[in-house]
């Protein structure tokens, strides 16, 4: 395979006000059977870039030119829209992936980034994996000792080594025989010569999607947004546990190469992860969202003056939860579109203005009110202070809190970026001493009933069986973190 240079292009900087949020996981896309695959790959990852922000890699191949492929640091429309650089990622079949490091080292480092690939005695193949293996320090020892040379630090990587250790004849008999060995959550984009492939975990913890462009062209995603934005059609989920497997000839193979096991779907991919415009099992993120705003409202209606979302991601929750409570709803904050992270490095006295570089507060709306700021999650409470201090110094009456999802109190470890346990306000203090430091009125957060019966369950959480995974709520984690153990994280005991 081609590697073509790679520019000494730098690390956007991860922005100094952002660490109050759960960071995104990654996200993965890929094309077959359509001219020029590797442009429509740059199309569906740039409409995935919530997903990944630090860098992007695709992988193309063409009957004459074989593999090539093009890893960059930064934005998609920074890097994937050079017309000489997609001219260097020919042919009919091509897989990409946006990137924020969720194992392995965080930085620039280029060897990190995705899509990976393999020469295997068969041919070769490239991969890209949304999500985190949870036994992947184990597996890596073992390798290692057998006498596997790793090029990066990446979990995935893991996955290309079990692969190129199979004794099975086809690259996708190999790829399911290693991904029996592996524990976590993963959703993956593959391809070989002639094949695309996808595969989800048992538990269907990460989203992939099945997509059809015309007659010949096949599609697999993260979520359906990136579908649109290249005008191709939903055609269904990929179910927890199956391999789907895309030739020109043969068309689509389904398999299941896993035990069948009750989907765990990410519950927070409802909640935050997954942009609005998306659809999940059917189902309109942001219709979810704004029934998350509806629930809220009903567990904890509160005498204001004005609904408030936090931007942007608090907003449909603030839409349903003034809907339902009758109180009025108001763009109270704005934020600056055009921040980002990529903002001039800060200095001292940038830094101590905190988030009024990104947020800043409608002083003639806010004036008086008594105000409901929504937003979706509260992970350090950091920001939280800060915007509500912005409120204050705007006028306000009073502030009071109302969060669309209940306390982060569990990192998650499949693939998703969080704090340690002790770092998460809610591991640590209670609903009413998370109101005192950060200084509101009221605080309240949506129950983890309420959630699930928001995402559809009527019946609320049933638990002795969750019909999603809710570990970052709850502490049960469907796939126990083996590597984590290891290093002596404590599960939660048993009630």
């Amino acid at each position: 395979m081609t590697e073509r240079p790679v520019t000494e292009a730098m690390l956007p900087p991860a922005h100094p006000f952002d660490d109050d949020k759960l960071r995104e996981e990654c996200g993965i896309f890929g094309v077959l059977g359509l001219s020029e695959a590797a442009n429509f790959v740059a199309l569906g990852l740039h409409a995935l870039q919530h997903r990944g922000q630090e860098a992007g890699g695709i992988v193309a191949h063409d009957a004459d030119h074989g593999f090539n492929s093009a890893h960059r640091f930064g934005y998609v429309r920074d890097n994937f829209t050079n017309a000489t650089l997609m001219q260097t990622l020919p042919g009919p079949l091509a897989i990409g992936h946006v990137r924020y490091s969720t194992a392995g080292k965080k930085g620039a480092v280029i060897r990190d980034v995705q899509p990976f690939f393999g020469e295997f005695a068969m041919g070769g193949a490239a991969i890209a994996h949304n999500g985190n293996i949870t036994n992947a320090n184990a597996l890596r020892r073992e390798l290692i000792e057998r006498g596997s040379i790793f090029q990066s630090s990446s979990d995935s990587e893991c996955i290309i080594h079990l692969m190129a250790r199979s004794l099975q004849r086809s690259i996708t008999e190999r790829m399911e025989d290693a991904l029996r060995r592996v524990e976590g959550a993963f959703s993956i984009v593959a391809m070989t010569r002639t094949k695309l492939i996808g595969v989800r975990d048992p538990l269907g913890v990460r989203p992939l999607v099945l997509g059809r462009v015309g007659p010949d062209g096949w599609v697999l995603s993260s979520e359906t947004c990136a579908l649109d934005i290249i005008g191709a059609e939903l055609v269904r989920e990929v179910e927890p546990g199956e391999m789907v497997v895309i030739d020109a000839a043969n068309g689509l193979e389904s398999h299941f190469p896993f035990r069948r096991r009750p989907s765990r779907f990410c519950i927070f991919e409802h909640v935050y992860f997954s942009r609005p415009d998306s659809i999940i099992g059917g189902r309109s993120v942001y219709e979810t969202r704004h029934q998350i705003g509806v629930q809220l409202a009903r567990e904890a209606p509160v005498e204001a003056d004005l609904v408030c979302p936090v931007p942007d991601s608090g907003t449909p929750a603030a839409i349903g939860y003034a809907a339902e409570s009758g109180i009025p709803f108001g763009l109270g904050i704005t934020r600056n579109q055009y921040m980002g992270r990529t903002f001039i490095e800060p200095t001292e006295q940038i830094r101590n203005m905190g988030v009024r570089l990104k947020l800043n507060v409608n002083r003639a709306l806010i004036r008086g009110k008594r105000v409901v700021l929504v937003d979706d999650s509260v992970v350090r409470g950091t920001t939280s202070r800060k915007i509500k201090e912005m409120i204050l110094d705007a006028g306000a009456a009073e502030v009071h809190f109302r969060i669309a999802s209940p306390p982060t109190a569990w990192p998650c470890f499949y693939g998703v970026d969080t704090p340690e346990r002790e770092k998460l306000l809610a591991a640590t203090m209670t609903e009413d001493e998370m109101r005192v430091h950060l200084g509101v009125d009221s605080l309240r957060f949506v129950s983890l009933d309420g959630l699930y019966r928001a995402v559809g369950e009527a019946a609320g959480r049933d638990a002795t069986a969750p019909a999603y995974c809710d570990a970052c709520f709850s502490g049960d984690y469907p796939v126990a973190p083996s590597d984590m153990i290891e290093k002596g994280f404590q599960l939660k005991a048993a009630e």
